[in-house]
Formats: C-alpha cells, sequence, structure tokens
C-alpha cells in the first residue's frame, strides 16, 4: 500500500511544472493534500503521516507562512475550547463600554479635643491629636480588565482616622485604586478630556480631604488651654463620564431576530440570553475566538437595530455608540425574510446617518440560518445584489457573503477562518 501511495506521489512531482525550489515544502504538500483528497482511509492514513514528516523533516525559511499539517492551510486555525461551557445558572454579566459615575475622595479625620490628666498634675495641658488624611480614587490602567460592569454609580476612596488623645494622631486613609481597561476616556462636568492608553497610567479622580488639627495644635505662650479643633475636611466631589476607546474588533449588525446572539454563542465561550422574541439583546456582550498561534479575536454582540435608529428609534443612539466602538462589522442577514438584501441596505443607511463613513470599515456579510428551505437561492440572490451594486459604483470593494446556520454551526468554521484573514489585514486598524 505504502508503495503504491508513493509511486503516485512520484508520478504527480514528474506531471507538475517544476519550481524554481523543486523540492519545495510549499510544492510537494500540495500534491500531497491532491492525493489525500482522492483516496481511501488507509490512504489518507499514509499521506497524513508523510505530511507530518515533510512539514518536520523540512527547513524552515524566515520568510515563508507557518503550515497547518492538519488542513495545509498557511491561516491560523480556529481553537476549539477544551473546557465546555457551564450547564449552571449564573447571573449574565453584560459588556459596558459607557458609564456616568459620581468620585468623591475620602473624608479627612476629625481633630481631637483633649486634655491631659496625671497623677499630681491634674491640669497637664491639652494633648489631642491630629486627624488621618482621606485618601484618594484613583483610576489605573490593567490589562486584567476588559469591561467597566464593575464601576458602580457611586465610588468613594476611603475616609481618615479621627486624632486620639496623648498626642496620637489618626491614621492616614489608603489611596483606593480602580483598574479601568487600555483606552479608556475620562470626560468631566468642566471639559477635561483625560485618556489612558498605557499599561499603568493614572488618573486621580477625586483627592480626599485633609485631617483636621487636634487642640494641641493650637497650643502657644498666649493660649495655653485652647479649647478648639478642626473637623476633618469633605473629599473632592465629581461627577464623571467612563467610556471606552474600543469594545472589539468586531461587531455582530443586524436586524432583531437575525440569530446574533445564537451565532455569538457558537464561535465562543459567551452566553448571551437567547429567545424567540425580538429585542432579547438590550445590552452588548463580547466573546473571545482563539486561534492556534495565541491570537484571540473579540467578537461582540450588539443589540438589533430598526429603521429609524439614528433617530434614536428603539434605542437606537446607545445601540450606535456600541458599533461605534467596533473596529471591524459583521452584518447578519436573516434568510428567512423575503429580500433580505434590503437589510443591508438599511443597516449601512442607519450607519451612515449615525457617523459618515461608518459603513466603510472592514466587513463581513452573513447569512444566517441557511438550514431553512429556499435561504440557499436568497444567499444567491445577494451575491447577485451585491454584485451588482459594485458593478453601478454604490461600494468601493466587494464584500464577501457567507452562509451560516448558527443553530446547527454549519459554516461556522469558515466564517472564523474568514474572521481571521480580515484581522490580518487590517491588522493596524483591528488592534
Amino acid at each position: 500500500m505504502f508503495q503504491c501511495v508513493l509511486s503516485r506521489f512520484e508520478q504527480l512531482l514528474q506531471s507538475r511544472p517544476r519550481p524554481t525550489d523543486f523540492f519545495s515544502a510549499h510544492h510537494q504538500l500540495s500534491i500531497l493534500h491532491e492525493l489525500e483528497m482522492s483516496s481511501y482511509c488507509v490512504q489518507k492514513t499514509l499521506i497524513r503521516w508523510m505530511v507530518h514528516q515533510l512539514i518536520k523533516n523540512s527547513t524552515p525559511n524566515k520568510n515563508s507562512t507557518p503550515i497547518c499539517s492538519r488542513c495545509l492551510s498557511t491561516v491560523a486555525q480556529y481553537v476549539k475550547p477544551k473546557k465546555a461551557k457551564g450547564e449552571t445558572y449564573r447571573k449574565q454579566r453584560h459588556f459596558v463600554d459607557y458609564m456616568e459615575v459620581t468620585v468623591s475622595g475620602g473624608k479627612g479625620g476629625n481633630g481631637m479635643l483633649s486634655f491631659l490628666s496625671l497623677p499630681r498634675r491634674e491640669w497637664a495641658g491639652p494633648d489631642g491629636g491630629n486627624g488621618g488624611n482621606g485618601g484618594h480614587l484613583i483610576f489605573k490602567v490593567s490589562q486584567k480588565v476588559k469591561s467597566l460592569s464593575h464601576l458602580k454609580p457611586l465610588e468613594a476612596a476611603p475616609n481618615g482616622v479621627r486624632g486620639g488623645t496623648k498626642q496620637r494622631d489618626g491614621k492616614n486613609a489608603e489611596h483606593r485604586y480602580i483598574e479601568v481597561p487600555v483606552g479608556t476616556i475620562i470626560k468631566s462636568e468642566d471639559g477635561e478630556v483625560i485618556s489612558l492608553d498605557k499599561e499603568g497610567d493614572i488618573y486621580i479622580a477625586a483627592r480626599g480631604g485633609a485631617g483636621g488639627k487636634g487642640n494641641y495644635f493650637f497650643l502657644s505662650n498666649e493660649n495655653r488651654a485652647p479649647t478648639i479643633a478642626e473637623i476633618g475636611a469633605t473629599g473632592q466631589e465629581r461627577k464623571l463620564v467612563v467610556e471606552l476607546k474600543t469594545m472589539a474588533h468586531a461587531g455582530l449588525i443586524g436586524f432583531p431576530n437575525a440569530g446574533k446572539s445564537t451565532l455569538l454563542r457558537a464561535i465562543s465561550r459567551a452566553q448571551p440570553e437567547v429567545s424567540a422574541f425580538p429585542f432579547t439583546t438590550l445590552n452588548p456582550h463580547v466573546g473571545m475566538v482563539l486561534y492556534d498561534d495565541y491570537e484571540q479575536i473579540a467578537v461582540a454582540d450588539i443589540p438589533g437595530l430598526i429603521p429609524g435608529a439614528h433617530q434614536n428609534k428603539g434605542l437606537g443612539i446607545s445601540f450606535l455608540k456600541h458599533i461605534e466602538r467596533c473596529l471591524g462589522l459583521i452584518y447578519v442577514l436573516d434568510l428567512s425574510v423575503e429580500q433580505p438584501w434590503q437589510q443591508l441596505e438599511h443597516l449601512k443607511f442607519e450607519l451612515n446617518q449615525y457617523q459618515p463613513g461608518l459603513a466603510d470599515r472592514p466587513n463581513l456579510l452573513i447569512g444566517n440560518k441557511i438550514d431553512l428551505p429556499g435561504a440557499s437561492h436568497k444567499l444567491e440572490q445577494v451575491k447577485t445584489h451585491l454584485a451588482e451594486s459594485t458593478t453601478q459604483g454604490a461600494t468601493s470593494e466587494p464584500m464577501k457573503v457567507l452562509g451560516v446556520s448558527a443553530k446547527h454551526l454549519i459554516g461556522t468554521e469558515e466564517l472564523l477562518h474568514y474572521l481571521r484573514i480580515m484581522y490580518d489585514t487590517h491588522h493596524k486598524e483591528l488592534i
């Protein structure tokens, strides 16, 4: 059997036009792939062994692209998670990219009003200590945090400790650090705009109040028994708007009930709620897609848009803000409706009305529910309509159209393959 496969391999080598490097790995792998497509199970096992040996023994080239031994492709392959999704109920935590927060620094500790009394010295003088300073509230950039969901509407720093007797000062409060993702923008009421773009960047959002002075501080030659002490100062209080520059590498955009949440469940470990009625998703969810070269691509499930979204119909403005923070777009069309290409026209119109040029970002077009009767014919009609629009100059370049069934996991691997190609092609834009 091995001799048969080897002889067939040599025949194909002689029939092919010889490249500059006749025994190059890419040339031989392409022939082995052709052999495999027309072989039986036993022969395929031998061919797989030959492929692994060829890749193992080939001399690596600095300019060559790594080859996948499974499918002989030079594009990184999607890695399925080994750990299954949890079956038990857990609280859904949606992605938050915009938050209005009231921050306040810690209050300073009060000064102590006290007089010391000792044996044989009843009037030993004032001994009240000073209060401790309140803590600052500080935002710090960390790559471990991806969302603003941990922020609360009111964030406060700890207060300082009040002063004690026998001239003991109160303890200063610890500063409170709140971690935020890379690319966080902070806007204040007075028009100040702060951008935190690097790991470890900090921003003092609210300063703590100073501690009050005890009565021992006011002791002087003129006043030997001061009866006053200060109250600790109140910490700074401000209202801030915290938002993210970038939400995800790609966003799933479509009408309600197009199957965006089901698609995100199919390609990642995210678990957005799925139901048969529209507007099930009211907040975005983000899932991570992992590839075998350890690259991760963030995909966001955006709530459904409706015609007139740029006029804030159906909470359209807030949903369009989420799309604005996505660097790439994945249009999801529902192939169960008549003339599904009209959905694409409406979506592009809403995006361009909200922000001119928003619909021209790197994109893919997905026809979902391809398993339904007649869906394949509608997908071909969508391709024909897009080809006519490209010919007439309505679009700058043709879009990649894919047929997918998120419910039955049909075409998801092809989707992830072209998602990685889009990411690699526009790598500088999608980081």
